[in-house]
């Protein structure tokens, strides 16, 4: 029997990318434990300080979030909790004890007004709740714990859970008519893949956890669409199980009711992830065709 020297604790193990780690096949010498919801309550803060306690974890991978971008305007106190106090609890926790700490962050750290693919030294400057607490996660794990990895991604989606591709595929179903926004550009990320670079980060810095080339680092899908070019290619590849094929129309984004303002332009650049780590993201096109056939053979739509 193999004996297993390497254990990843996971927060945030029933979201999109939590339920895609899970699923990740692992050395054998590897254990993966993602606790539910009702065994660590991340707003719990006593609850991350019992967790970490336990056991003598060799990377934890915190990928709970709260993620609603629209409802986290309202819920300000709610969206911090999460995505910054709980983190740097954890991070403190982790710090203490040398344990490496990956941190989730996103793309909407920043404003989208560059006109090019942001880079890990741009400048952040949010223009929502979502994005502001999301980079005070940033902060204070980078304050809390020198052995953390901060990975921004953007545009997850997952045969999981509620994001774009199962939106549009569900709504393909109903509506003879879609109108997308086509005003905003970004790095479709299928979860899969961004889990899969979680394991793989986990792993190299559990075997080397006095590594110097900790930091901040993107990764997404490589290549860009707008949210309507987004929509087209899910259409596309769902046609052949589609009853009718919707129009998909664009629309810009002051025609779309939201009360949350967007980066127009989030695209990421991955090299630096690329040249440090090895990890280099698929066509966002070939991750989308895997999702959107997974989610029709399943129906779960």
């Amino acid at each position: 029997m193999t004996e297993t020297i390497m254990r990843f604790l996971v927060l945030g193990g029933s979201g999109q990318l939590g339920t895609q780690l899970q699923k990740i096949t692992l050395p054998r010498d590897v254990a993966l434990i993602a606790p539910t919801r009702a065994a660590v309550d991340v707003c719990n803060l006593a609850s991350i300080r019992h967790i970490v306690a336990a056991e003598a974890w060799s990377a934890v991978i915190y990928t709970a979030g709260y993620t609603d971008v629209d409802r986290a305007e309202s819920d300000e106190e709610l969206a911090f909790a999460i995505n910054a106090e709980a983190a740097a609890c954890l991070a403190a926790e982790t710090g203490n004890r040398g344990i490496p700490l990956i941190y989730i962050s996103t793309d909407y750290v920043f404003d989208g007004r560059k006109g090019a693919p942001y880079m890990e030294k741009d400048f952040a400057a949010p223009v929502n709740v979502y994005g502001r607490s999301k980079l005070a996660g940033e902060v204070r794990v980078a304050t809390a714990n020198p052995r953390h990895v901060i990975l921004r991604t953007a545009w997850l989606y997952s045969p999981h859970g509620a994001n774009f591709v199962r939106t549009i595929l569900r709504l393909a179903h109903v509506r003879e008519r879609l109108a997308v926004v086509s005003d905003q550009i970004g790095s479709p990320t299928s979860a899969r893949d961004l889990a899969q670079a979680c394991v793989d980060l986990a792993l190299a810095l559990a075997a080397e956890p006095d590594r110097t080339d900790y930091g901040l680092y993107h990764f997404a899908g490589a290549g860009a669409a707008t949210r309507f070019e987004l929509a087209k290619a899910i259409i596309e590849q769902a046609a052949r199980e589609l009853r009718r094929i919707p129009r998909v129309e664009p629309i810009s984004t002051a025609q779309y009711p939201s009360p949350t303002m967007r980066p127009a332009d989030s695209r990421l650049d991955c090299t630096a992830i690329q040249r440090t780590f090895g990890l280099t993201p698929r066509p966002w096109r070939d991750a989308l065709m895997e999702t959107v056939d997974c989610l029709l053979a399943s129906r779960d739509v």
